[in-house]
Order: structure tokens, then C-alpha cells, then sequence
């Protein structure tokens, strides 16, 4: 499954121009798409992946970076089985691939008499949802001095202990590369920048989706047997090609993350805060060297391709994590932003009352349109039982053939030629990495489907999130690979390997006593 090959869009176009009968077209190359894509591809199914932007553009590459159960589900014992439910999926993608998840101890911190034992049961709890042999790491309830050693940073005044657990830590952007990456080698054909246009329905059965090339516009009739629409915020749009009336399904959250220097927080340990103003929780997280602050829940009219951080949001979360290190945070520490949007399954209908923070986190999978599936609402975590319960639909519906579902014990692609994260760390400290930067950017753009600077430098590497001013210094060296003649595939893996980045041995957290998932 690690084997590199290239990714050559010509190739892939020539397929759609041979019009074969497809089993299965995927709209959306997000998390959900590239998990359908996937589990499809695995059961011998005839799959093209259609996405209109870069794959993880949207709300894939915008996430807190966690894989986890959620804790704050669990003041609703109602939700505690979609908490179980994604604390047994952190598990499965600890061990499917581990080089790009792992472990990661968190501390809430208390300041309050009881608080500490209050939410060493409710962590606790949280914990013991992983019996079965899904833990990754005890909770424990640590004491002031405990506190202050093992998380740096924290706020001294008035810390009476804290809390430990654990949960699951991600790069989400470069797990949807890698699921893409291991559809195609499964025999997918994956397609960004491939929106589509257009949906042919004819006695109540969908017959052809219609795709356009953003860089040539050229269009593709693509004939199929049925579709999954996985379309994340913009499912309703889709939607809408096959019946203009079709009922609004999703409401659209928007959350907000900040990125600061790690010497906010120096160790190795993330900070939960319990309560925030707006009743979430807010997470303080090392993540590749840097401080990640998130996230923020608001709700958004439109589904916007890009979103914007507002200076409310970014005000909020300075003054929320304020409260609790030790080193005041000031606007101009903030080194970059990013949001994302959340597609929230709404059965309502759109006017429907109440914050975006109450609409059902659980996905829904919805057939409609004689051969459609549509696939929203959930969370990264759940993505592989999000696309196995799809394929357990359309196989109940007749629409593929029944075959197992292999994707439980199924490695993800991992990439032996480059370490990303040993790269975007050194690139974000200083120019010195500039020259490998572009050389991985040549590499991404044979192997990885890399299209754009803008795909290299906020999703193939993560520096768009980490640091703006060394984004914008990069980004017209970046551009250059892409505007100069296309090399072989041959001579650009000759680079590559002549001087790779040295890979950093993967991070993990395990605990023989597994109570929790």
C-alpha cells in the first residue's frame, strides 16, 4: 500500500473520454468522499472521485486536528453512543495509520473547589467507553504540582490540579491525501478541480453526472449505476441538479481556529478548558510545533469555499485561553487563522430554531433520486463507519453488488519518500528549507495531485495554517514548479530521492491498561 506512483491527470482524464460504465461516481473529495471512495475501490468497484476544488480544500483541511469521541457529548447521555461509536474509529485509524495519527495526553486544568473530582468522573466515564480493547491511555486526576510540571505554561494563580486523559491528534489535510492516494492505488480514479455541472435523471434513475475541467473546460458525460453525494456543506446544491425543490438537509457551522507560538504552551501536552462563554469547550494543542487554539461554533448563512476568521472569533478565543496561561496573548502573537465549515444534518427545515451548537452531530445517509446516496452531517473521526454504513445502503438497495467491508483492518498510504511535517516545521522557522519546498512541491505535483502553490502549501504541507508571512514568501517560488515545463515522473522521483528529508520516528502514546478508546 506504500507504493509510490504517479498520479498523472492526463491518464485519468483519458478514462472519463473512454465513457465506461462506472459502478460508482463520488461528488466530494473531502473526508467522507475519499472514505466511499476508499471502501468502494477496496470491493473491486469501478470508482471515479470527483472533487471541485483540491481534495480536503473545504472543511477537511479545517478541523482542530483531533480524533476523538468528543467530550463535550458527554454531558448528554443521550450522545454517549456517537461518543462510543467514534472513540472504537480513533482506535482502528491509530492502527491503520499510524504515521499520521497518534496519541496525545490533554490536562484540564481546575481552578474551582470539586472541579478536579467532578471531572475525573466525567473523564473517567469518557474513559471507560473503550472497553473492548479500544483505549489509548488512563485518565488520572493529578495534583497542583502535577498540573504545573506536565503542562508548562498553564496559569499558576489559583490552579488547584487537573485533569489527565487522552485522545487522538491528526493531520487532517494529509490523511485525506493519503486516503486518496490509497483509493487510487486500489484503482480509483480520483479528479480535483473537477466540479460538477450537471445531473441526467430519466425515469426516476440518475444516468449520467456531468463534470467540467476548471483548468481546460473541457466536459465529461460520466455514465454510472448510482452516485454518492458526499459533497459535505454543499450536498444541497448538488441536491439540486436532480430536483431544484429539494429540501435544505444541512445548516452550516462555522469554526475558528488561532495559531501562536509554542512557547505559549512549551510541552508536549494539550489543555482542555471546560466551559467557554458560548457553553463550548476550547482546546489549546501543540501541533507541529506551534500552539493550536480552537475552536469556535457559529453559525453561517452561506457555504462559502473559503471562509474567513472574524476578529470576534479571534478576540474570543485570545481572551478564553487567556484565562488560563501563564503568558498574556495579544493579537499580534496570532500567526495565522483558518475556519472551517461544518455541515450539520438538519431534518428541519431551514428557519428552524435553535444555534448550530444543538443540530445533531451524527451523520445521516440518505437514499433518494431512484440511485443517489447522500452522505452528511458526522465527524472526522466517524469517517470510515460513515462510508461503511453508505455502502451497507446502496447494497441493501441493490444499487452494488454485495461484497465485505475490508476498510476495519485496511492500511492508509504512507508515504516513504517524504517526511511533510519535518518539512513544514524547518520551512516555517526560517528560509534556509526554502529550496526543498520546492522540490517536494515538484513531488506533489506527480504524486500527489497537487495542482496549485496553494494545494502544496496549505494541505500537502500545512504551512497556510502555521504561519501567513512564511506562506506568502513561498508562494511565488511554489507557483514558478508549476508554471515551468512538466518533467518526467522518472526524473522528478531521481530528486526527490537524492535528498529527502530525514523522517521523524511517529509519536505514539499506548498504555497496557486500555481504558480509554
Amino acid at each position: 500500500m506504500s507504493e509510490v506512483k504517479p498520479l498523472v491527470r492526463e491518464a485519468l482524464l483519458e478514462e472519463l473520454r473512454q465513457d465506461p460504465l462506472w459502478d460508482v461516481v463520488v461528488i466530494g473529495g473531502g473526508a467522507t468522499g475519499v472514505g466511499i471512495a476508499v471502501d468502494a475501490a477496496s470491493r473491486g468497484l469501478k470508482t471515479v472521485l470527483l472533487e471541485a476544488q483540491d481534495f480536503a480544500a473545504g472543511t477537511s483541511s479545517r478541523s482542530t486536528k483531533l480524533i476523538h469521541g468528543g467530550v463535550r457529548y458527554m454531558k448528554n447521555p443521550r450522545d454517549w453512543g456517537l461518543v462510543r461509536e467514534a472513540l472504537k474509529e480513533r482506535r482502528i485509524l491509530i492502527k491503520n495509520a499510524p504515521h499520521l495519527v497518534h496519541a496525545k495526553p490533554f490536562i484540564l486544568p481546575t481552578y474551582k473547589k470539586w472541579e478536579r473530582e467532578y471531572f475525573t468522573v466525567g473523564l473517567g466515564i469518557y474513559s471507560a467507553m473503550t472497553y473492548g480493547g479500544y483505549g489509548i491511555g488512563r485518565t488520572s486526576s493529578l495534583s497542583r504540582e502535577e498540573t504545573l510540571s506536565r503542562l508548562p505554561g498553564v496559569k499558576a494563580e489559583g490552579l488547584m490540579g487537573g485533569v489527565q486523559f487522552y485522545d487522538g491528534q491528526f493531520d487532517d489535510a494529509r490523511l485525506t491525501v493519503a486516503l486518496m492516494r490509497t483509493a487510487y492505488n486500489l484503482g480509483a480514479t480520483p479528479l480535483n478541480y473537477m466540479p460538477v455541472i450537471g445531473i441526467e435523471r430519466k425515469g426516476g434513475w440518475i444516468q449520467s453526472v456531468t463534470a467540467q475541467d476548471k483548468e481546460t473546460g473541457e466536459e465529461f458525460r460520466i455514465r454510472t449505476k448510482m452516485v454518492f453525494n458526499a459533497a459535505g456543506a454543499w450536498v444541497d446544491p448538488i441536491r439540486r441538479m436532480v430536483d431544484p425543490d429539494a429540501s435544505t438537509l444541512v445548516r452550516v457551522s462555522r469554526g475558528s481556529h488561532i495559531l501562536l507560538d509554542k512557547s505559549f504552551m512549551p510541552g508536549d501536552t494539550g489543555m482542555l478548558i471546560p466551559k467557554t462563554r458560548d457553553g463550548r469547550v476550547l482546546f489549546a494543542i501543540p501541533w507541529h510545533e506551534m500552539l493550536l487554539v480552537g475552536t469556535t461554533d457559529v453559525e453561517q448563512r452561506e457555504a462559502e469555499f473559503d471562509p474567513k476568521v472574524s476578529e470576534e472569533e479571534v478576540n474570543f478565543m485570545i481572551e478564553t485561553a487567556s484565562g488560563y496561561l501563564e503568558k498574556p496573548i495579544t493579537r499580534a502573537d496570532v500567526k495565522a487563522t483558518f475556519a472551517g465549515l461544518r455541515p450539520l444534518f438538519n431534518p428541519q427545515a431551514t428557519g428552524s430554531a435553535g444555534s448550530t451548537a444543538k443540530v445533531s452531530r451524527e451523520h445521516a445517509v440518505i437514499p433518494e433520486y431512484g440511485n443517489m446516496i447522500t452522505v452528511t452531517g458526522g465527524k472526522w473521526t466517524a469517517y470510515r463507519k460513515m462510508a461503511e454504513h453508505a455502502m451497507l445502503e446502496a447494497t441493501q438497495r441493490h444499487l452494488i453488488p454485495a461484497r465485505l467491508c475490508v476498510t476495519k483492518d485496511l492500511p492508509i498510504f504512507a508515504d516513504q519518500v517524504w517526511d511533510q511535517a519535518a518539512l513544514e516545521v524547518a520551512a516555517e522557522k526560517s528560509e534556509e528549507a526554502d529550496a526543498k519546498v520546492v522540490e517536494y512541491a515538484r513531488y506533489s505535483r506527480e504524486y500527489e495531485g497537487a495542482r496549485t502553490a496553494e494545494d502544496v502549501l496549505f494541505r500537502r504541507l500545512r504551512l497556510g495554517q502555521m504561519n501567513a508571512e512564511r506562506t506568502e514568501a513561498l508562494l511565488p517560488k511554489v507557483r514558478a514548479v508549476f508554471e515551468e515545463a512538466s518533467e518526467p515522473a522518472e526524473a522528478v522521483e531521481e530528486k526527490t530521492e537524492s535528498a529527502p528529508v530525514e523522517a521523524a520516528p511517529v509519536e505514539t502514546v499506548e498504555n497496557t491498561e486500555e481504558t480509554q478508546a
